[in-house]
């Protein structure tokens, strides 16, 4: 489980989302060599112009090396542990909103990072996001407008917030 605060600089995760990036990093950083060589291979054999796999090994070189900082990044500034309270919407809460055009039409999601989204089946939506900005910090009950990317006003609700069990 990934999930932000809404502490600057700081991401909630459980030990087992922590050991499991942690995990994912020290294997990229383990592949530097194997990349490394590659690429000197690749070098050797001639014009480096038209040679496609010495620029395959480069690009995936860059990928990884770009991983790699964002990881450390993330696992540097993560904080380990239980999620903050959830009196108010906040990251890493289970939130479940009506829409106000239609009362019974409702969306349960994540409120939390991209990390996450891969380890469960609900939708996860970003604190950044419209919606997600929005909703920061509303209580049950609290009703809120927002502007999705259509350009569309969208009025909603908070009908229930809950803690993430994932």
């Amino acid at each position: 489980m990934s999930i932000s605060s809404n502490e600057p600089g700081g991401t909630w995760l459980s030990q087992e989302a922590h050991d499991r990036l942690t995990a994912e990093l020290n294997e990229m950083i383990a592949a530097r060599p194997v990349i490394a060589a590659e690429i000197n291979a690749r070098r050797e054999e001639g014009d480096l112009k038209e040679n496609g796999g010495y620029h395959a090994a480069k690009e995936e070189q860059g990928k990884m090396e770009g991983r790699i900082r964002y990881l450390q990044e993330f696992l540097r500034t993560a904080h380990v542990g239980e999620p903050p309270s959830i009196d108010a919407v906040s990251v890493g809460n289970v939130v479940t909103i009506a829409f106000d055009d239609d009362p019974e039409d409702t969306e349960t999601f994540l409120l939390g990072s991209r990390e996450i989204a891969p380890t469960t089946e609900l939708t996860v939506y970003s604190p950044e996001s419209a919606l997600g900005t929005a909703i920061l910090g509303r209580k049950k009950g609290d009703a809120v407008s927002y502007q999705a990317p259509s350009g569309a006003e969208i009025k909603v609700s908070v009908v229930e917030i809950a803690q993430y069990a994932g």
